[in-house]
């Protein structure tokens, strides 16, 4: 292995071998803790530690790094105390996520760095957002993000780096080529034979380092920062390197051929860089056994620290309130009651309101809250200069400029990823998918990166996903589906749903205002069919309120989004007089508002849109048996839209959706 020093002085080499050191010498003791079971998992770098170490020493201290299993040189070289990086490790309460997730499964924004998700690829993705924020901020700054070949098989691999490239970010993609993905070799991963063959295909450089050659990774790495921050754009390196132990350590090697194992063996990062070091009269004997013996003592009293740290002491409370970042406390304003409804007729004419349709309520409630919040970004495909499919955004570019106002490509998971790191630097983001349904391929960065991270390590995820939704436009089965039961089975987000133009705005406004990521279900059919009085300032209509839409003593209605229009309309037609409880807000619901009504008529029936098995209705009816079965008077009932997809024929559309059902099932309950 040769070692180019070029004109790095001596103190920047020592300072590579010193970190490089640290990781092999933590690793090792690990290993021994784990033979001793006082661990119980490891993922081991040994062999890779110049990748880690080299890439985070040529970074500024206040550049963002997402790292993987095997980069434990990047929390080391960034000073992450070692008695608390253990206590994370061993789930103790003085770990960064408290107990509640393991090994680098965590991030600091102390130390800028952004820990992964067992996903991988998903981070990728987040990394482009980190780096939108500094672009749009005008902050020279870079990020760097890490793949492993594995990994870059996955979608978000594919997705991030187009999204980079379209938008020229500043992210320098380091994919560790180890030859392994577990135990899948490359050849079953994929069939070109470097990922520098990758680069030119999405528009982006592409270079290739010896991953266990330290001082050649800081070089690099060191070079392109220097240059990027001054001409933004994503490069793609590929530092070759190798595992020497399992993916992690009960995965064993065997799998590997021996020869190759002995080959790798001599290219052993750590040991070449101090052989050369000795050589070159750079590191001293002395100064190696001094130095080794300074870091084991480090690595002891930060083990000491984690014997002596707390376990972790379960308390529902304290686990149920810290799995949401704390929200505004949204203050009563004058055009609005306690319970959110619109104030009384008597008021209007102070109130300044004026009749809109649907969409242009949600369009006024955006248009103010990118006025209010000049960090919020909005992205979404087409709804730059075309406005979106719907025109929601019409005129915005105009208005608030291209770079807040951003067109996508088709990668739903790279943009909702994006909206987290533009959160990790302090703004705000709006994504946009075109019709509900699509949602599906950015998922996982929902429920698991969006709607986690709060919890896991104390990062808000300050997204609005706003989801066109629902049926009743002949559009098919993928533009038509109710989905909002997919996101109320995940703690963490939080789910509205308006039915009328008041609350489409002032939901949305909310929405912004909360830190937290919110799915924002806007209801397609009611876009250009409904209007109704919108205040025309800037107004938030509290998330976790319901509202009543009509009252009656005879039964209640407990539905939400077009279900409201069509409870109203079924009860004028059967002249019932009943509650229709608007839920307005899915999760977290209304359980006061749903007990009231429950107790004032005794007579439930749950309407939906969403199909009836798994939809919100049977969580709403369990919750209603389990806490007001004193005061029901009949059995709870539920209607909604058949257990099908969403047909697309008129006729059979209309005999999917539940009207019809709906009015058998009111007079059912009402004559019970």
């Amino acid at each position: 292995m040769t070692f180019d020093r070029k004109d790095y002085p001596n103190d920047v080499l020592l300072r590579l071998y010193r970190e490089l050191l640290k990781p092999r010498l933590i690793e090792e003791k690990m290993l021994i803790l784990l033979r001793q079971g006082k661990i119980t998992k490891w993922f081991s770098g040994i062999g890779q530690e110049a990748i880690s170490v080299g890439s985070t020493l040529a970074l500024h201290s206040d550049e963002y790094i997402l790292p993987l299993h095997r980069n434990l040189g990047v929390f080391t070289g960034r000073g992450v105390p070692l008695g608390r990086l253990f206590a994370q490790w061993q789930g103790k309460a003085t770990g960064y996520t408290k107990g509640r997730d393991r090994s680098f499964h965590f991030g600091t924004n102390e130390h800028h760095i952004v820990g992964m998700i067992s996903h991988l690829g998903p981070q990728l993705a987040v990394a482009d957002g980190i780096a939108l924020a500094d672009l749009l901020d005008e902050k020279p700054r870079v990020t760097l993000t890490y793949s492993g070949d594995g990994g870059a098989s996955e979608g978000d691999f594919h997705e991030a780096l187009n999204v980079a490239a379209v938008w020229q970010l500043p992210v320098i993609f380091l994919i560790e080529n180890n030859g392994y993905g577990l135990s899948t070799p490359s050849n079953e991963q994929f069939r070109f034979k470097s990922f520098v063959d990758k680069g030119p295909a999405y528009g982006m450089e592409a270079v290739q380092v010896d991953g266990n050659n330290v001082l050649e990774v800081y070089d690099k790495i060191y070079t392109l920062a220097t240059d990027l921050r001054q001409n933004p754009r994503p490069v793609l390196v590929e530092a070759l390197t190798f595992r020497m132990r399992g993916h992690e350590e009960a995965s064993g090697t065997k799998y590997v051929p021996a020869e190759l194992m002995q080959e790798w063996a001599a290219k052993d990062p750590v040991e070449n860089y101090e052989k050369w070091l000795l050589a070159e009269g750079i590191l001293s004997e002395t100064a190696r056994v001094q130095m080794r013996e300074t870091i084991k003592q480090e690595i002891e009293k930060g083990w000491q620290e984690t014997e002596a740290a707390p376990a972790p002491v379960a308390d529902d409370a304290r686990e149920l309130a810290d799995m949401y970042a704390p929200a505004p406390q949204l203050q009563v304003k004058k055009e609005e009651l306690k319970d959110g409804s619109p104030a009384p007729a008597e008021e209007k004419e102070q109130l300044s309101t004026k009749e809109i349709r649907f969409i242009d309520a949600i369009q006024q409630g955006l248009r103010q809250s990118m006025q209010r919040y000049p960090e919020l970004v909005l992205m979404g495909q087409d709804i730059a200069e075309y406005g979106g499919v719907f025109k929601i955004t019409e005129g915005f570019v105009a208005e608030f400029g291209k770079g807040r106002v951003r067109n996508t490509p088709l990668c739903e998971s790279a943009i909702v990823g994006a909206g987290l790191g533009l959160s990790i630097r302090g703004k705000k983001a709006m994504v946009e998918m075109q019709f509900a349904d699509f949602v599906t391929c950015g998922f996982n960065q929902i429920v698991n990166n969006l709607a986690k991270s709060y919890y896991r390590w104390g990062q808000h995820a300050d997204v609005v996903v706003r989801m066109p939704t629902g049926a009743g436009t002949a559009a098919g089965p993928f533009h038509s589906q109710s989905n909002e039961a997919w996101f109320t089975h995940v703690p963490g987000l939080k789910v509205v749903y308006p039915s009328n133009p008041h609350d489409a705005k002032g939901l949305l406004c909310a929405a912004f205002e909360d830190p937290n990521p919110v799915m924002y279900f806007e209801h397609k059919l009611l876009y250009r069919s409904l209007s109704g009085p919108v205040p025309e300032a800037y107004y938030t209509t509290p998330i976790g309120q319901a509202a009543l839409a009509q009252e009656g003593d005879e039964l209640s209605v407990i539905t939400y989004g077009l279900g409201v229009h069509w409870a109203l309309a079924a009860c004028k037609e059967l002249a019932i007089k009943a509650d229709i409880l608007d839920l307005r807000t899915l999760l977290p619901w209304d359980t006061e508002a749903v007990s009231r009504t429950v107790h004032k008529t005794g007579r439930v029936l749950i309407l939906h849109e969403d199909t009836l098995t798994g939809g919100l209705g049977g969580e709403l009816a369990a919750w209603i048996a389990e806490h007001c079965f004193s005061s029901l008077d009949a059995p709870v009932r539920r209607v909604a839209s058949l257990d099908t997809a969403v047909p697309f024929a008129p006729p059979l559309e209309a005999g999917f959706l539940p009207q019809q059902r709906l009015r058998e099932q009111l007079k059912a309950l009402r004559d019970y």
